[in-house]
């Protein structure tokens, strides 16, 4: 597969939508998310990412222009033990009590689908990371519609084990913008990981459309130590 410049496929997309990127430090020593969201809509652009616990959330910016919280406030990141859960829905919630019963991540999702938001029925879109005793492998996953029949799901998972250093992948929403909003189609894509958080996550906040992004989350995982440091960006200040 040929590899992307993130950078590129960013600036050159004004509504990818939301979108997940998981891989490896150049260095090989970090596990990688990246987690940004956009919005068109009032409703969609009054939103922040706020740390909560060990994972973040999603919170209305001003609260007195909130309309429906239904498909916008929820939980992206959530920590299980030893494995990370990133997701663009309520789904986080889901993925995190499967595992927790033993269930695998694909099978943790058989009980959701796309999103209810006609004509777009945005895909899920979700990640889980496991790293233990200094091995990591990650897998990501898209439910989306048939070709915009809301009859029908699709679903897909990607796994990805030993992650070469300096690698990841990068999956959104949507293909770009349009009415309706055209869903993601394909692998996940294969992009290259640096070493520096901040440099990345300045690189991911700085290529995406100014009218259109709303918040970035980026965390980089110690993979012998399981410790990690995050960065949060914000639209709204």
């Amino acid at each position: 597969m040929e590899m992307i410049s993130i950078e590129r496929e960013l600036k050159d997309n004004s509504y990818p939508g939301r979108g997940i990127i998981v891989g490896r430090s150049a260095d090989g020593t970090k596990a990688v998310i990246g987690y940004f969201i956009m919005g068109r809509s009032v409703n969609s652009r009054n939103r922040v990412f706020v740390e909560d616990g060990d994972g973040i959330r999603t919170q209305a910016f001003d609260p007195s222009k909130m309309e429906d919280p239904s498909l916008i406030i929820y939980a992206p990141v959530r920590v299980l033990g030893n494995k990370t859960i990133v997701t663009n829905g309520d789904q986080t919630d889901t993925i995190y009590e499967g595992l927790d019963k033993q269930l695998t991540f694909e099978q943790s999702l058989r009980s959701r689908e796309f999103e209810p938001d006609g004509p777009n029925y945005t895909p899920r879109i979700s990640a889980v990371l496991h790293i233990e005793k200094g091995n990591y492998n990650y897998a990501m996953s898209i439910l989306k519609s048939n070709d915009g029949d809301p009859s029908s799901c699709n679903r897909f998972t990607f796994a990805y084990n030993n992650c070469p250093a300096g690698q990841g992948h990068f999956i959104s929403t949507y293909l770009h913008d349009g009415n309706p909003l055209p869903s993601f189609e394909g692998e996940p894509k294969l992009m290259a990981i640096p070493d520096d958080m901040n440099e990345f996550a300045d690189t991911l906040w700085t290529s995406l459309n100014e009218d259109n992004k709303v918040s970035l989350f980026v965390r980089y995982i110690d993979i012998e130590t399981g410790c990690w440091e995050s960065k949060i960006i914000n639209k709204n200040q």
